[in-house]
């Protein structure tokens, strides 16, 4: 499939304007609970309308798998986006701008999938990452463009990003096992961003996730050098049909806390 990775960031922009819209105003943000308990907002649908229509003047006959809706059927084609049109809604809705707009493109590999390029854009902060195969990682704020790569030499006091919402024992079992670390705390897809551009050494999660919160994200670090990795510290693979819940995953720049992180499966 031939497509403008530029058209993708304009898509994610726009839904990121979208959002915004609802972001700025002065009124309370109207909260609804979807089946799992989790929280939707006239954003995330503003977004995923935006985002819908415009992947579908690229190529309609490319499948669209969104937290809110699919567009077509994922098991009649080797290729589907992958979206979350407002990943960290809890964030939003505490205004605190720790949110992104994560687009991905998905290959099949038989049963499962695995991320091709991915965009995450931060509507607050008006950054965008983006990256996958054959794209460089790149990563865009404001009118500034740059390429971005992971940490190629890491300090002896690795810089841990975690969840600024979820946080449990095995989290802190594992930051333990580390040793000295400097701890960020940070919302959404930020977390692997801040891997991809070289400004933390890991991100590991313990806590729940669905396959469009992490797989654009995903795209970006690897295209940056670095590495998504399942419980068995294999490249971490997505289901977007029946299981959508992702395992454990580890965002790392470097193989070196491999073991403690295989070690902390149990």
């Amino acid at each position: 499939m031939q497509f403008d990775h530029f058209e993708i960031v304009g898509i994610a922009i726009e839904a990121g304007l979208s959002i915004m819209d609802v972001y700025d105003s002065s009124v309370q943000i109207e909260v609804q609970s979807k089946d799992d308990d989790s929280p939707l907002t006239k954003a995330d649908i503003a977004a995923h309308k935006t985002i819908i229509r415009g992947l579908s003047t690229i190529n309609p006959e490319v499948p669209v798998v969104s937290e809110e809706g699919r567009v077509g059927d994922p098991k009649k084609s080797e290729l589907a986006w992958l979206v979350d049109p407002l990943d960290g809604t809890k964030e939003f809705i505490k205004r605190n701008g720790m949110f992104t707009v994560n687009i991905a493109l998905m290959k099949r590999m038989g049963p499962k999938w695995k991320p091709i390029f991915g965009v995450v854009h931060a509507p607050v902060n008006r950054t965008t990452w983006f990256g996958g195969v054959d794209v460089p990682a790149t990563k865009i704020t404001d009118a500034e463009t740059s390429e971005i790569s992971v940490k190629k030499q890491t300090s002896t006091q690795p810089r841990l990003v975690a969840s600024g919402s979820h946080r449990a024992e095995r989290d802190e079992k594992f930051a333990r096992e580390l040793g000295d670390h400097e701890l960020v705390r940070m919302g959404s897809s930020l977390k692997a961003c801040i891997v991809a551009e070289g400004s933390a050494d890991l991100y590991p999660r313990f806590g729940p996730t669905s396959c469009w919160d992490i797989a654009a994200a995903h795209a970006v670090v690897e295209a940056a050098g670095g590495f998504v990795l399942s419980p068995q510290c294999e490249p971490l693979v997505y289901d977007l049909v029946d299981e959508v819940l992702n395992p454990y995953f580890l965002v790392t720049c470097s193989s070196k806390w491999n073991d403690i992180w295989a070690q902390n499966q149990d």
